[in-house]
C-alpha cells in the first residue's frame, strides 16, 4: 500500500508544478498590468492640483462651444410662394417671399401697414407662417406692433436663410 501513496502523491505534485507553470506564465501578464495601474494610480495622486486648472479650462471651453455650435446653423432655402399665392397688398405691391416683405415694409405707407395689421389679426403673420413656412418669423411677426419693428423682425429670420 505504500507503494500506491507515493505515485500518486508524485502525480499531484507533477500536476500542481505543471498548473503551477501555466499559472506563473499569465501571473506575469497581470503583475505587468499592476504595475501600469500602479503608475496610473501615481499619476492620480500628482494630478490633483493640475485637476483644478484642467477644470477651469474646460469650463471656459465649454462656454465657448455652444456660441460657435449656435452660430454654426444651416441656412434655410428661402421660400417663394406661388403666383396664387402671393400676398398683395392694399398699395398694389404683390410680395412673394420674406425677403419682398422686407423690401416692402422699407417702402410701404403707414396706412397700408396699418390696415394689414388690423386689431389682432396680422395678414403679414399669417402669410408668413402659412404660404413660407416660417413659424418662428410669424410669431414674432404677430407682436410687432410698428412697421419698424415688423421690419427689424424680418431682417432678422432673413439672415437664417441662404439667399
Amino acid at each position: 500500500m505504500p507503494t500506491k501513496k507515493a505515485p500518486a502523491k508524485k502525480t499531484v505534485t507533477k500536476a500542481t508544478k505543471k498548473v503551477a507553470t501555466k499559472k506563473s506564465a499569465p501571473k506575469k501578464k497581470p503583475a505587468a498590468k499592476a504595475k501600469v495601474m500602479s503608475a496610473k494610480a501615481a499619476t492620480k495622486a500628482k494630478t490633483p492640483a493640475k485637476k483644478a486648472v484642467k477644470t477651469k479650462k474646460t469650463a471656459t471651453k465649454k462656454a465657448a462651444v455652444p456660441k460657435k455650435a449656435a452660430a454654426k446653423k444651416p441656412a434655410k432655402e428661402l421660400v417663394y410662394a406661388a403666383d396664387h399665392q402671393s400676398f398683395w397688398t392694399t398699395d398694389g405691391q404683390v410680395l412673394n417671399s420674406l425677403l419682398a416683405l422686407s423690401d416692402a415694409l422699407t417702402d410701404m405707407e403707414t396706412g397700408a401697414f396699418e390696415f394689414h395689421i388690423d386689431g389682432d389679426q396680422n395678414d403679414f403673420s399669417l402669410w408668413v407662417e402659412t404660404v413660407l413656412c416660417d413659424g418662428e418669423c410669424a410669431a414674432e411677426l404677430a407682436k410687432a406692433k410698428t412697421q419698424k419693428s415688423a421690419q427689424s423682425v424680418v431682417k432678422k429670420h432673413l439672415k437664417t436663410y441662404s439667399i
